[in-house]
């Protein structure tokens, strides 16, 4: 049940067959394209049409930590630096053949946009919001076991789109625990 309705609040919040957006121009861009990297200014917003993405920081040590996927109706940037003109603190990639609205940081204007834009808008983020709060409460909290569950209930349509070191990195934990976590699943 709960599942169902944040599919319809994502369909809801998405921008499936926004191709009207005006700032923005509609680009297709190769599996492995570096969108953005760490200390870069970020001056684009993608607005995902169809592929998948992830944003990630390389920390000291050369280990990727994944910050979010994005996918179909969703929208990634490196927010703080995209509002507050900060070096990127985060790195954007295409993990499959992407078509995304680019949108320049010079053509947003939030005062140019009518109600229903502003609503959408302010829907999306709130649901960005969301999703990175219930992330870092499981990152915080979860144990190994509890953290793939969560990434099945909530992330289950990205299971085949993405690899098993991709999935480990993202939840938080070796590629080697991942395995552990779902073999002793298949157990039960």
């Amino acid at each position: 049940m709960q599942k169902d309705s944040l599919k319809k609040k994502d369909k809801e919040t998405s921008f499936e067959n926004t191709k009207k957006v005006s700032a923005g121009k509609l680009k297709k861009f190769k599996k492995g394209t570096i969108l953005q990297r760490e200390g870069d200014t970020s001056l684009n917003v993608y607005i995902i049409e169809k592929g998948l993405l992830k944003s990630y920081v390389i920390d000291e040590k050369g280990k990727e930590h994944i910050f979010m996927f994005a996918s179909e109706g969703w929208i990634i940037s490196d927010v703080e630096s995209h509002e507050f003109e900060h070096p990127a603190m985060l790195f954007i990639e295409c993990l499959e053949d992407c078509e995304l609205i680019v949108i320049k940081r010079s053509s947003l204007n939030w005062v140019m946009l009518d109600e229903k834009e502003k609503i959408k808008h302010l829907k999306l983020m709130h649901r960005r919001m969301s999703v990175m709060q219930r992330r870092l409460i499981m990152q915080m909290s979860y144990s190994a076991h509890e953290r793939y569950e969560f990434f099945l209930t909530h992330y289950s349509s990205f299971l085949h789109r993405l690899s098993s070191k991709t999935i480990a990195s993202f939840l938080g934990m070796t590629p080697e625990t991942l395995s552990h976590v779902r073999s002793s699943m298949a157990k039960k």
